[in-house]
């Protein structure tokens, strides 16, 4: 990882544990390439009183490149979070931009989450599993088609 990447990642790292946002806190942060993130469910959700793990693995291009960014153990049941903790969320692919952080992507699925009403699984989350396998979130051809959730 070059040191300008280090750096940002190093910087992220320090505002996260120092300032982070509700619900949000570092499990895991001692290694630049891989960070575990533990996410709270928010008071009045659907939810509320469970808690996760993101895991976020950073290649030598970021911030230019997206973080590869997954659930880990149980991931939490929602339409757009497939069982294996692949997230559906355009802004980890196709829709990525240098400018977002860690925290502001943490932020993005935690938003995600807080809005869901209903806990049920992607309508295609067999299929996709099985078709996937191992590969990382970051190989798959993504179509986002569904924003109300």
């Amino acid at each position: 990882m070059t040191s300008r990447y280090a750096k940002r990642l190093q910087k992220e790292l320090l505002d996260l544990k120092t300032n982070p946002p509700p619900c949000i806190s570092i499990a895991e942060g001692d290694n630049l390439d891989k960070w575990v993130i533990a996410v709270d469910g928010t008071e009045g959700s659907i939810y509320q009183g469970e808690h996760f793990k993101l895991q976020f693995k950073f290649s030598s291009g970021y911030p230019l490149d997206s973080p590869e960014v997954i659930f880990i153990g149980t991931p939490p049941i929602h339409p757009h979070i497939y069982s294996n903790g692949h997230i559906c969320l355009s802004i980890l692919y196709d829709n990525w931009s240098p400018a977002l952080t860690v925290s502001s992507v943490c932020l993005s699925i935690l938003s995600m989450l807080s809005s869901c009403t209903e806990k049920t699984r992607p309508v295609d989350d067999s299929k996709y599993v099985s078709r996937v396998l191992n590969k990382s979130p970051k190989e798959v051809r993504w179509m986002f088609h569904d924003d109300t959730v």
